[in-house]
């Protein structure tokens, strides 16, 4: 069976771009802490002075970073968006009656 012409097979634009910003606020938390974790990797300096200034500046951008990405994603997300679909917004919560028994 094949689609008709107009029938689109990909989800609404709108639907998507919502559900991958989502799952970026999601992956942040997981990204700030490689990044912060990421200094014990680095070898050692001669002068160990450096070496500390210079991770404890890399942690405050990484911080501030983190901070802007967070803002960013919240400013394009809506307001009251749990993340589920629409159809599923019209469906009554579970375990609530309906009045009628």
């Amino acid at each position: 069976m094949t689609p008709r012409r107009g029938a689109s097979l990909y989800l609404a634009r709108r639907s998507y771009r919502r559900r991958r910003l989502i799952d970026a606020a999601r992956l942040l938390p997981l990204m700030g802490v490689v990044l912060f974790l990421l200094p014990l990797l680095w070898a050692p300096a001669e002068a160990p002075e450096t070496a500390t200034a210079r991770q404890g500046l890399y942690v405050l951008a990484v911080w501030f970073a983190l901070v802007v990405a967070a803002l960013v994603l919240a400013r394009r997300l809506p307001r009251g968006d749990d993340g589920r679909d629409d159809e599923s917004e019209d469906a009554p919560a579970p375990g609530s009656g309906d009045g009628s028994g």
